[in-house]
């Protein structure tokens, strides 16, 4: 018998992140059957021990090295058994019933590929959370930063900055894979995430699939989830800039032309330059 959700959270050295947001899942989840899948990601710190001997109901991949997001999150995916797929961050954590909530605006949603919840920091501040697709005109406002202008949100920019968006549902191209609700059944007509992206863009490409395939993305302020950010990434600083512009190249790679390959490199370009100097001025 299939149960209503498996939760599957990746861990690379954040064991007491890991802690709290499992604990956090297991006082708040109610009113839906579930499994919590942990994959582990080569950890040194003694993450894995922890859920073994905190977690015993937890169903643990303790992998010998750091395989990356997608693959991890994969591995999870091939053993759940949920109607659901949950995929968690680890440096996310609960503050009340997210998951029953999500399964109730899922059952809502026409043609469900994804649904993600309102992302809050600590701090109770909204989190850009969503966004469209990185087409030309999309890359090079966010390469501009005319999409943080005010009204940006109007233009459907890559990145999705202006709180008042996430102040109710929308219908995006893509969300953060930091907390997403996928029907299994969709993702048994997609596949999983691509293992070749090792982390960052990995959500966007994913969409991407998904929305060719019919079905649509959807965001909610229904339920909130905290999310620390970063809690696996703070240890490479740099790693979110130089992963996000090459997930775009990828992504044009694999989706795009020749052509329109080489016009997002230039954008790209320009907005590297555009970077260095504006934080070359702001003494960063």
């Amino acid at each position: 018998m299939k149960i209503d959700l498996s939760v599957i959270i990746v861990s690379w050295n954040t064991n007491k992140l890991l802690e709290d947001c499992l604990s956090s899942v297991y006082r708040f989840t109610k009113d839906v059957s579930f499994e919590v899948i942990v994959v582990d990601n080569g950890s040194q710190d003694k993450s894995a021990d922890m859920v073994r001997q905190k977690f015993p109901q937890v169903k643990l991949i303790p992998n010998r090295d750091n395989l990356g997001f997608t693959k991890a999150n994969n591995q999870g995916i091939k053993i759940a058994k949920g109607k659901y797929i949950l995929l968690l961050n680890s440096d996310t954590y609960l503050i009340e019933n997210s998951f029953s909530k999500l399964i109730k605006k899922a059952k809502t949603l026409q043609s469900l590929g994804v649904l993600a919840p309102q992302l809050l920091s600590q701090d109770r501040t909204i989190q850009q959370s969503a966004g469209f697709f990185p087409h030309l005109p999309q890359v090079f406002w966010w390469m501009t930063f005319i999409d943080d202008l005010p009204g940006g949100q109007f233009l459907r920019p890559y990145h999705v900055d202006h709180d008042s968006f996430y102040n109710k549902d929308q219908n995006v191209d893509w969300v953060t894979a930091a907390a997403i609700l996928v029907p299994t059944v969709v993702i048994n007509k997609v596949g999983g995430l691509d293992e070749k992206i090792f982390m960052y863009g990995e959500e966007v490409e994913w969409c991407y699939r998904i929305k060719k395939a019919g079905f649509e993305i959807y965001f909610t302020p229904a339920t909130k989830i905290i999310h620390i950010g970063r809690g696996s990434s703070n240890q490479i600083p740099t790693s979110a800039f130089i992963g996000e512009y090459k997930a775009v190249i990828y992504f044009y790679q694999k989706h795009k032309g020749r052509f329109s390959l080489q016009m997002a490199r230039f954008f790209l370009k320009i907005g590297a330059l555009l970077r260095i100097a504006v934080f070359s001025i702001l003494g960063r």
